[in-house]
């Protein structure tokens, strides 16, 4: 008996030493077929890879993600890559990196666990979602890109033109999604899990700044340009009340980077002013 004993509380202590903590980084509007070099690039990469002390640990998710969020194509894959992630690499706690639009798809998952067999087991694993940008409220850039006027044309990097993710994310659309069918905004339940934002609060693009340059000199004078139909604290894309607007705030821009430089939506998902080290910080502490 004391044999077996011994052998049982080895079997659990392996167990529990092979259980590790996992990231998983999860792209916003757009298709994605390669997000580690397209989306994220090598240097925010390796300051998430940084706080894990297994760097084998990190899924780079490739999803379609020109859907609706609920979309098998969208939440269905991304459920899909994060069960196999977790399985494979026996992950027990799992820290999910949205960035824009992914904040949209990665919400619906924790609010619906019922839809999807996949989805409760996806849940328990959470230790909490870090939500970059998310458009959780939408943004009026996509209702200008709808009703098919200027932006149109002058958004189509950025937006991708007329497809169903941009259309889910104007914001009478949002707000009817918030009410009925998403957790976490004012008066709904909170998520089974923490959702934390960090988003921007502003664009720099004088040719003069230095800031301008990180991410591309084009995007930030594009960002720039589109802030004008936004509010006076925005990225160029996302207003801070829709980025604010689900969960949590864990910080503005200007509060944890470098120099306080402020963080345009392109900047966000980029090494730039120190956010690859302050995701890869939070990592560490599990």
């Amino acid at each position: 008996m004391r044999r077996f004993i011994l052998m049982l509380a080895l079997s659990v202590a392996t167990s529990v030493a092979q259980a590790a903590t996992g990231v998983a980084l999860v792209h916003g509007t757009g298709n994605q077929t390669d997000a580690a070099n397209n989306y994220w690039q090598a240097d925010m990469l390796a300051g998430v890879r940084s706080g894990l002390s297994d760097s084998n640990n990190l899924l780079v998710v490739n999803c379609d993600f020109t859907q609706y969020m609920w979309d098998n194509r969208a939440a269905g894959c991304l459920a899909q890559q994060l069960t196999d992630f977790i399985a494979a690499r026996n992950i027990d706690k799992l820290i999910v990196i949205t960035h824009s639009n992914g904040g949209n798809v990665m919400r619906w998952i924790l609010s619906n666990p019922t839809y999807d067999a996949r989805y409760p087991n996806i849940i328990s694993r959470i230790t909490r979602v870090n939500a970059i940008a998310p458009s959780s409220a939408g943004t009026p850039l996509a209702d200008a890109v709808i009703n098919g006027n200027v932006f149109e044309t002058s958004l189509g990097w950025l937006l991708g033109y007329k497809n169903d993710a941009v259309r889910q994310q104007q914001t009478g659309w949002m707000a009817t999604y918030n009410q009925q069918n998403l957790l976490g905004t004012s008066g709904r339940p909170a998520l089974p899990t923490p959702f934390r934002d960090a988003y921007g609060s502003d664009v720099a693009a004088a040719i003069w700044n230095g800031d301008s340059y990180c991410g591309g000199y084009a995007q930030s004078v594009g960002l720039a340009i589109t802030q004008n139909w936004l509010d006076s604290c925005s990225d160029g894309f996302i207003n801070c009340t829709s980025a604010s607007a689900a969960g949590s705030v864990w910080f503005q821009d200007t509060q944890l980077t470098d120099h306080g430089a402020v963080l345009n939506h392109n900047q966000s998902r980029r090494a730039c002013f120190g956010l690859q080290s302050i995701l890869g910080n939070d990592i560490k502490k599990g």
